[in-house]
């Protein structure tokens, strides 16, 4: 069935008022985009990001509206009179309060499956030399050693240039009877990508509990249980007794492919799940933060060993040796 997209221009200040007049008036299923909202939840959240994309913040300035959707089957026209009518009625009783310029457009969308259309958005990703990303409705390699995932809410689809550039080093670093730890697992895909390369174990750390059930269930499509893989929920710079268990064992690799604030408050514990063998694949930093985070591993004992650009993001590797 085709969709009727309609948009109301409004205002941040009186975003709240528009979106309960529409409610009250019957139309509930509402998309609200608003910068102040955005801007909000960047401020909240600002440990867990780097970096904003400012062609998309140039889109947002001065954004403030509300998206409904109509069935186009026969009463759309209606029903944007009633729209109308309910816009109307909330200017006379709100003088005074900035609502925005109330303006309707509407753009007809064409039929499409929804349920399925969302999946273009995953295609095959290569990586490196022998690796490619493949999502489960299509595990199709080409040749290359497929890491099988599940896009979801995590973080983790081989897609960003950080987690390229760690992949790319996995290439070079992972040998057979491996055991890995990734600070920072997301989906999951370091790990996978580790014990298709024939790392033996695999252990992921994130500290969204979400992100525990999606990093097994995406081992699975990969075909490793949980005598290959391990997924744990916590943060290892607070949880002590968390550190204590994890680090019960020495880790060939170790992943932290995060942002540069994380990885500068990690780096002081980061010893504690290496040997004199260890290496440590870093990534997710900005090449403005590059100098601050090699300064934050030397502090911790580690000597920087090699690194990798692409775009605006940087990756290293650090161990305590000389050479990679």
């Amino acid at each position: 069935m085709d969709y009727l997209e309609v948009t109301v221009q409004t205002a941040s200040a009186g975003i709240e008022a528009v979106a309960s007049a529409l409610t009250a008036g019957g139309f509930d299923s509402l998309v609200v985009e608003d910068q102040a909202e955005y801007e909000n939840f960047l401020e909240d959240n600002r440990a867990y990001w780097d970096y904003i994309d400012e062609e998309f913040q140039a889109e947002l300035q001065g954004l403030s509206r509300i998206k409904l959707y109509l069935e186009v089957d026969g009463t759309e026209q209606t029903q944007l009179k009633k729209l109308g009518k309910v816009l109307d009625a909330l200017k006379k009783r709100s003088p005074g309060k900035n609502l925005g310029t109330l303006e309707v457009t509407s753009s007809l969308l064409p039929e499409t499956n929804w349920e399925e259309s969302w999946k273009d958005s995953y295609p095959p990703q290569s990586v490196g030399e022998k690796l490619i990303v493949v999502p489960c409705w299509n595990p199709e390699a080409e040749g290359r050693i497929p890491v099988i995932l599940d896009p979801g809410l995590t973080f983790g689809t081989g897609a960003h240039p950080s987690t390229q550039m760690c992949m790319e080093f996995m290439e070079e670093l992972v040998q057979e009877n491996m055991d890995v730890i990734d600070l920072g697992s997301g989906s999951g895909i370091l790990s996978i990508a580790a014990l298709r390369l024939g790392a033996k174990t695999a252990v992921g750390v994130d500290i969204d509990p979400k992100a525990e059930d999606i990093a097994r269930e995406n081992a699975a499509y990969n075909g490793f249980g949980t005598d290959r893989f391990d997924a744990v929920t916590g943060n290892v710079t607070e949880d002590h007794a968390l550190m204590n268990k994890l680090s019960a064992k020495h880790y060939d690799l170790v992943f932290v492919n995060i942002v540069a604030d994380v990885i500068i408050g990690l780096a002081p514990v980061l010893r504690h799940f290496m040997d004199d063998n260890t290496r440590v694949i870093c990534s997710g930093i900005l090449d403005v933060r590059e100098e601050e985070v090699h300064a934050a591993l030397k502090a911790a004992g580690l000597t920087i060993l090699a690194t990798r650009a692409k775009e605006d993001w940087r990756a290293l590797v650090a161990g305590r040796g000389e050479t990679v």
